[in-house]
């Protein structure tokens, strides 16, 4: 099962030697993000700093920074047991789309052991210190400024709980907060984002909205904060789900939410309409540093914390970072859910190079002409996926992650006269490349093989690829140690 808290997930991988303690004093300015940078891209340990200054509390960095780390946090041995899982709730009684995702997740929430359970305050360690008003100090907790050309200092790992004010659904999500002075933090929420959509509607209503930040979360619930599920869908539920285990959950002192009973940091607030201020510029997981635009922000009234919190984040940037894993946990776990919206997929991987969602590469058991145009389009409308700028259609036979022969195929299948489809449509926010904001350009490449339908008429038809032998192959992997090589 996964862990229950962060902190029991630091002993287990200090256990191991998987874990690092900082005792020198370093500085949130720069110098921490340059530390994590170039440990967490050389494949190193998690690290705990005990001394940043300007604060008293220990900051975790890298923690998810590599996949057998993260796969350790969440309880499995591999990403395939969720995808496993996720597949015995699909039947085939189960219509396509995201009708049938939702009817998934129905089955999902019928467990008793998954959604999550309500425990009282004196039992939720997070609410052992509470601060009100003028006791808030943001200026105590560790953010991050990480790069040369940041707006400020961010914390960059705090899950922002909210909920529609008309239908009372909430919503997990991980967004950049920028600290704008004790008591402050900007909501960087993004046009695509559901928090965005509740604060709209707060704001049409003449209405203020609740926001609670918690920090520290126990691995499943920080994970599930950034998996890209229907608006409808609870993040606590799929949480208990991948734990194998309910998540505990207790009310906020000052706002009508409710976070993780085992969080470090929970920050409460409301925000008020219309209350915007200047956020960014920001260096992203992109690479390229996101312009400054005007963003909510957010009045802290409390704080509520373990006696001796500690504070998790992460550096974004330029790839690979800590990202890449919980990327790639993603791609894994929601290949069956992919497969109901569009069934032609025999799978998919989104390159970390491309930030997951720049680019798709998707084989598919070709059965008639232009299929691959017909699954290009289905992605495009595929929730999250929609924002895929490129996509890469190979035969079933190609494996997806093997970027050599994914370059290869594309490379050498297409006649870009007629195998490349270019179409416009919505980008993500954070996009840089695109000529304007939220749209853009995107493209489909199909490097499976044609067919005569499709007006490949060159004589004998597709050629047969080159491959080996099989008995000669055979024959020199049992003769292998007599070549001495």
């Amino acid at each position: 099962m996964a862990y229950d808290d962060l902190r029991s997930l630091l002993r287990a991988l200090e256990r191991e030697g998987d874990l690092k303690r900082i005792k020198a004093e370093v500085d949130p300015y720069l110098e921490v993000g340059e530390i994590v940078d170039r440990v967490q891209k050389s494949g190193g340990p998690a690290l705990l700093f005990e001394n940043v200054r300007g604060s008293a509390m220990p900051l975790a960095m890298n923690v998810f920074g590599t996949d057998r780390r993260l796969l350790k946090a969440l309880g499995l041995k591999s990403y395939g047991e969720i995808s496993d899982k996720i597949g015995g709730l699909l039947r085939p009684e189960l219509p396509h789309g995201f009708v049938g995702v939702r009817e998934a997740f129905g089955k999902l929430g019928a467990m008793t052991h998954v959604p999550p359970k309500k425990v009282k305050s004196d039992s939720a360690p997070v609410q052992e210190v509470v601060l009100h008003g003028d006791d808030v100090d943001l200026d105590a907790l560790p953010a991050l400024f990480t790069w040369p050309q940041d707006g400020g200092s961010f914390f960059n790992l705090g899950l922002t709980h909210t909920k529609d004010p008309e239908s009372g659904v909430r919503n997990l999500g991980l967004y950049r907060l920028q600290r704008h002075d004790k008591r402050t933090i900007g909501m960087h929420w993004q046009i695509h984002k559901d928090s965005r959509n509740h604060y709209q509607v707060a704001a049409r209503r003449g209405e203020r909205l609740p926001v609670g930040v918690a920090f520290g979360c126990p691995p499943a619930v920080t994970y599930a904060s950034t998996a890209p599920l229907p608006g409808d869908i609870d993040e606590y539920l799929f949480a208990g789900f991948i734990a194998g285990r309910r998540i505990e959950m207790v009310d906020c002192k000052t706002v009508p939410l409710q976070v993780p009973a085992n969080a470090e940091v929970v920050l409460e607030g409301w925000l008020e309409p219309g209350e915007m201020l200047p956020e960014g510029p920001f260096g992203d997981h992109t690479g390229f540093y996101t312009p400054q635009e005007p963003f909510p922000a957010l009045t802290i009234d409390c704080v509520t914390m373990r006696k001796r919190p500690l504070l998790q984040s992460i550096v974004v940037g330029r790839p690979p970072t800590e990202d890449g894993p919980l990327g790639r946990a993603t791609e894994r776990f929601f290949l069956p859910l992919l497969k109901i919206i569009v069934p032609d997929i025999v799978d998919y991987h989104l390159p970390e190079a491309g930030g997951f969602h720049n680019c798709a590469i998707v084989s598919i058991d070709k059965k008639y002409p232009k299929h691959a145009q017909k699954v290009m389009h289905a992605i495009w409308g595929a929730h999250m996926m929609s924002l895929t700028k490129l996509i890469v259609v190979v035969d079933a036979d190609c494996d997806v992650h093997d970027l050599h022969e994914v370059a290869w195929r594309a490379l050498g299948n297409t006649d870009y006269a007629r195998d490349l489809t270019v179409v416009e449509g919505p980008v993500d926010h954070l996009d840089h490349a695109s000529y304007q904001q939220f749209w853009g350009g995107k493209a489909g490449i199909d490097a499976t093989k044609k067919l005569p339908e499709e007006g490949y008429t060159r004589d004998g038809g597709w050629p047969e690829m080159v491959l080996s032998d099989p008995d000669t192959a055979a024959l020199v992997d049992r003769r292998w140690k007599e070549y001495g090589l």
